[in-house]
């Protein structure tokens, strides 16, 4: 069984201090994941003040040294960077300058992504949920320049069913068509009302990774806000192929415990 898990799901202790980028990747090893799927607030790079837009993805010596010991940390596990989801970088603003600090946010992270030998970069569209065609251009163009870039340093740009727009499956489908090589990271939960059963059925079968959401189980295991083995089958009769991606958010607080029951409830459902 492939098995990822985004760092996200242990974004609690991250805030306390009880891990960091280094401790996340061991956890990764020692539970038998087959990837990493880091976030990228997990990967707490300093960042010089005042830095142009125009030279956003040129890294500081400091920098670089911290992402070479991340880099030997992931290559001493063997586990391959199966993506790094990107927040804070998306594509959509209203206004011009935000939109210029946003791009370069995305250049930077994308040659960060490089450092670290990620296959994949999780970029979202940003923009209101309501869809307009102006804001369809804007988003288009901004994927084209960015899938472009990550082509040229060998990572793919995949967009996650996630906030605004993406919510919505037409939506969703209107974004997809009108960026060429832009992928899809399949979370089972980021929907909005009553769009999820249409969501799933509708993108199964163009899912290159996913999140399965957890957040409340029965002592017996089993997930009472989703019916995961549902959708783990969906996505197994679409031919779905890629590493299962965990990204469990528990309501009783326990990271740790919820990840290992969300592991167990997807083996069971293979």
């Amino acid at each position: 069984m492939e098995l990822s898990v985004c760092s996200y799901s242990y974004h609690r202790m991250l805030k306390a201090g009880a891990q960091d980028i280094f401790g996340y990747i061991e956890t990764c090893r020692e539970i038998g994941c087959t990837h990493l799927d880091p976030w990228n607030g997990h990967v707490d790079l300093p960042r010089e003040a005042g830095v142009p837009p125009a030279q956003a993805d040129k890294l500081s010596e400091e920098e670089s040294s911290y992402l070479k010991r991340v880099r030997e940390a992931i290559d001493r596990t063997g586990l391959p960077v199966a993506c790094l989801a990107v927040d804070g970088a998306h594509i959509y603003e209203e206004d011009a300058a935000a939109r210029e600090a946003r791009r370069a946010n995305a250049y930077r992270w994308l040659r960060i992504a490089e450092r670290l030998g990620a296959r994949r970069v999780r970029i979202d569209s940003g923009g209101a949920e309501e869809l307009t065609d102006s804001m369809l251009d804007v988003i288009a163009e901004g994927y084209a320049d960015v899938i472009g870039r990550a082509r040229d340093l060998g990572i793919g740009v995949i967009i996650e069913n996630h906030w605004g727009p993406s919510k919505f499956p037409k939506q969703l489908r209107r974004i997809l068509d009108a960026s060429p090589g832009l992928g899809l990271l399949l979370d089972s939960w980021n929907w909005a009302p009553g769009q999820q059963a249409q969501g799933w059925l509708e993108f199964a079968g163009e899912a290159s990774a996913t999140h399965i959401k957890t957040f409340h189980f029965t002592d017996d295991g089993q997930e009472l806000t989703q019916n995961i083995p549902a959708f783990i089958a969906l996505l197994r009769k679409a031919g779905y192929s890629g590493p299962w991606g965990i990204e469990s958010v528990p309501a009783d607080g326990d990271e740790p415990g919820a990840v290992q029951r969300t592991i167990e409830l997807i083996r069971g459902s293979l």
